[in-house]
């Protein structure tokens, strides 16, 4: 599992934006947000750079919690 904070996560709109946007590099993860704590988590088969370079390009930079 990759738990990430992503601190500019603030809404729906964001826990939306980065549900899809690791769904389209993965479509058999699991995401996890957590909007209070600002957190995600993802059960995937991908990197956690790859995670959050992708989350950065999207404008939701990420670190490794």
């Amino acid at each position: 599992m990759i738990k990430l904070n992503v601190p500019d996560m603030s809404c729906g709109h964001c826990t939306a934006a980065i549900e899809k946007t690791i769904a389209g590099l993965d479509a058999d993860a699991v995401v996890t947000t957590d909007l209070d704590k600002k957190s995600v988590e993802v059960i995937s088969a991908l990197s956690t750079d790859v995670i959050i370079q992708a989350l950065a390009e999207e404008g939701y930079p990420a670190t490794p919690a």
